[in-house]
């Protein structure tokens, strides 16, 4: 019997014919394809400045045009802004449909599965939230009666606790590697914190209590433990799409995987060479992972770059060669650009004078500040800078890390020299004596009187000293007033050597008040130290300090400059997702990126090399990657730096090597005063 065939509609050719938007003249031939892919599982590798975020949103408005109901689509991300800010392009695309779209945060859809089902694990729907500074009061009232405050041996606070818990949890990692890993200096309670998180997990409990990481934890747990409510709420997310992904962490990728379980719809977009969030519980192997926890994924690539020259391209190209999924960056801007600028300054004083020189020369030839950025590892890699800014009046806003002057172990030592200039100031009497051991505000109220006067006469009597209960406080108070007696003695001594003289006091202390990071503080010290080394004297110092307007030059809103937006600063981790016409990497010195304290394995390694990558590729038009020769270090004085070594023997074809001369000022020419001298 012959065959007959059937002519059929393609029914996805007819739904392509009748789409509003021309997706393929919208978007590239890379974009137009991940956007419009198929169902299934897919990885979007999206390299530095190729438009992922159009992708995505373009995405959500194919489903959404091709038939997908728009609250049968699951948008996650980092950040309640950005999910926002995606489905707001997107209806401006299509229509309001696309507002529909279930788009917000993996906490935020952890909270609305767990309201409706919460009972499932034996917790109240009305449960109650802690933010991250409540769970850590409730582990520091839990520490507390368990006698763990009294331990006989250094114990970790609450807030140390409450991270080390997160960690673990968010990292899937048990609390003892946790522990060993971020914390071996309270190795030996490993056991105790371990009771600790029994107990917590407990009170939370009973108490009807969930803190941010319970969100994602507790949904996991749910969805694997009553398959009933996996197989509801997975069923009601058509599409599962994810921004971000390089950036999850074991706990979000769970939670995801569990979402798509039922329909398999799953759209990730990332880079793998912009993973760089380790330190708070992100993992790069859930991107480089994700075909093998999706087999048959498609993986799809965005490679041309809309932002930078080819030059900057080649460089971020380069260093990550070989690492990750295998990109080439190619300019989609047709300018030739320059070579980046490898400039070696002598020291760090003439890293600063380079930095701020060609800011001025940028801002005189049109470039406004703000399109300027400068970028380092961490917060004390811009001091030297912040001081030579200030000092030619470029206004700077700075961003991440810790400002100069916000820095409590820095205030503190400030307020030590302030007391030492003048013994009169009871506000900086009263924060140094609250650093003693055992003083409270109202110890320090009745010892105010007492310390000033010995201070200003120099001669310390306990037998003066007003009674206090403590006998840690008596003593402490007593050192305090000598070590200010002994700063005010020493009247010949330099700054720097008055600042030397102080910390041998200030160390034990900063150690017992910021034990979990003292050694990371004692780095912002030397940065201090160093700058007290360029003035003469105590009272300069602290005129310096007064006068140079650090807080106002690192102001948080740019609306406070009122003649023109103020220049970049700021750590690399907190510059992602910005862009600038002009980058300064400074600092860029073996030890400081890559971090030392970020040599102890291969993968930590690889997460510095692609900071270096993160860093470089928020330039459009110029990069200038610094370092200095010799680095001032307290207690070393001038040492011999390397520069990072991800930067040697990188081809001068990518990088142009540049060393910096001062040249002479030109000659002006003679006043009438000078004429008649020289006639």
């Amino acid at each position: 019997m012959a065959r007959r065939f059937v002519l059929r509609a393609d029914p996805e050719a007819a739904l392509t014919a009748a789409l509003q938007i021309d997706y393929a003249a919208a978007l590239d031939p890379q974009q137009h394809a991940a956007a419009t892919a198929p169902g299934g599982p897919s990885l979007i590798v999206a390299g530095a400045g190729t438009g992922k975020t159009r992708t995505l949103v373009y995405r959500v408005a194919y489903l959404v045009e091709t038939g997908t109901p728009p609250e049968q689509i699951a948008l996650l991300t980092f950040t309640r802004r950005a999910a926002a800010e995606m489905l707001t392009r997107a209806g401006r695309l299509l229509d309001g449909r696309c507002e529909r779209v279930r788009g917000g945060t993996f906490h935020a859809l952890g909270l609305s599965i767990l309201r409706q089902h919460a009972g499932r694990l034996g917790f109240p729907t009305a449960f109650t939230l802690l933010d991250t500074t409540d769970a850590a009061d409730v582990l520091d009232l839990l520490r507390t009666q368990a006698g763990m405050d009294a331990a006989r041996t250094r114990f970790p606070r609450k807030a140390t606790l409450q991270a080390l818990l997160s960690a673990s949890v968010n990292r899937g990692t048990a609390l003892a590697d946790v522990i060993a890993h971020d914390a071996p200096q309270f190795a030996a309670h490993t056991d105790a914190v371990e009771a600790l998180a029994v107990a917590y997990a407990g009170y939370k409990r009973e108490a009807g209590l969930m803190d941010y990481d319970d969100l994602l934890a507790l949904t996991v747990r749910l969805l694997d433990e009553h398959d009933d409510v996996r197989q509801l709420v997975a069923g009601s997310f058509r599409h599962v799409l994810v921004d971000e992904y390089q950036d999850v962490n074991g706990i979000q990728a769970d939670l995801v995987e569990r979402l798509a379980s039922v329909h398999g719809n799953v759209t990730a977009v990332g880079d793998d060479a912009q993973a760089i969030y380790g330190f708070r519980g992100s993992d790069v192997r859930h991107i480089l992972g994700f075909g093998e926890r999706y087999p048959g994924a498609r993986i799809l690539k965005l490679e041309r770059n809309y932002r930078s020259v080819q030059p900057i391209l080649d460089l971020a190209n380069h260093l990550l060669a070989g690492v990750g999924y295998d990109k080439q960056l190619t300019a989609a801007r047709t300018d030739a650009g320059e070579r980046p600028a490898l400039v070696r300054a002598p020291d760090d004083a003439d890293e600063a004078r380079f930095v701020a020189q060609v800011v001025l020369d940028a801002r005189e030839a049109g470039l406004s500040l703000g399109r300027i950025g400068v970028l380092f590892r961490s917060g004390p890699c811009s001091f030297a800078l912040e001081t030579e800014l200030a000092r030619r009046g470029i206004p700077f806003v700075k961003r991440g890390g810790l400002k100069l002057a916000e820095a409590a172990h820095v205030r503190d030592v400030v307020a030590h020299l302030r007391v030492a200039e003048n013994p009169a100031d009871a506000v900086a009497w009263t924060r140094a004596l609250k650093l003693v051991e055992g003083v409270g505000p109202a110890a320090a109220r009745l010892l105010l009187p007492w310390a000033a006067h010995t201070a200003e006469t120099g001669r310390v009597d306990p037998g003066e000293m007003p009674p206090v209960r403590s006998g840690a406080a008596t003593s402490g108070a007593l050192d305090l007033v000598r070590a200010v007696v002994a700063l005010r003695e020493a009247t010949g001594a330099t700054a720097e050597a008055q600042v030397e003289r102080l910390l041998g006091y200030y160390r034990p202390l900063m150690e017992r008040l910021y034990p979990d990071d003292a050694d990371a503080r004692a780095d912002d010290l030397e940065a201090l130290a160093a700058l007290a080394a360029a003035v003469p004297s105590r009272a300069a110092f602290l005129e310096a300090l007064a006068l140079d307007p650090l807080d106002l030059t690192a102001g948080p809103a740019e609306g406070t400059f009122a003649d023109e937006a103020p220049l970049v600063l700021s750590t690399i981790h907190s510059a992602k997702g910005l862009e600038f016409d002009t980058v300064f990497v400074i600092h860029a010195l073996d030890g400081i990126l890559p971090s030392h304290y970020a040599l102890r394995t291969a993968a930590e390694t690889d997460e510095e090399r692609r900071l270096l990558y993160v860093a470089v590729t928020r330039a459009e038009t110029s990069l200038y990657v610094s370092h200095p020769l010799v680095h001032y270090r307290r207690g070393s004085g001038a040492i011999l730096t390397e520069p990072s070594r991800f930067l040697v023997g990188l081809p001068e074809a990518l990088l142009e090597p540049w060393s910096l001369v001062e040249e002479a000022p030109p000659a002006l020419p003679p006043t009438e005063d000078v004429k008649r001298l020289k006639g």
